[in-house]
């Protein structure tokens, strides 16, 4: 009888897998941005919209004035004729 021994060796192989998980994070900034521009975008929108308002009411107004004026003119020119 022989004595016959096989030796095997192998190195066993090891994998490791990394997975990232910032597509969340990403998402959430992104969503902040956005919701940021939008709220700028109505303040400005509402600044220039008031403005406009301003311009109108100061000018009817000054309309209102000047009619005013021109009426009190015209009495007081009717008054001393």
């Amino acid at each position: 009888m022989t004595d016959e021994r096989v030796t095997e060796t192998s190195t066993p192989n090891t994998t490791i897998i990394e997975r990232r998980s910032g597509g969340g994070s990403g998402m959430l900034i992104g969503l902040a941005v956005l919701l940021a521009v939008i709220v700028a975008a109505f303040f400005l929108f509402n600044q220039s919209k008031n403005e406009g308002l301003e311009t109108k009411a100061i000018t009817s107004a000054a309309q209102s004035v000047g009619e005013t004026a021109d009426k009190a003119g015209a009495a007081i020119d009717g008054a001393t004729k």
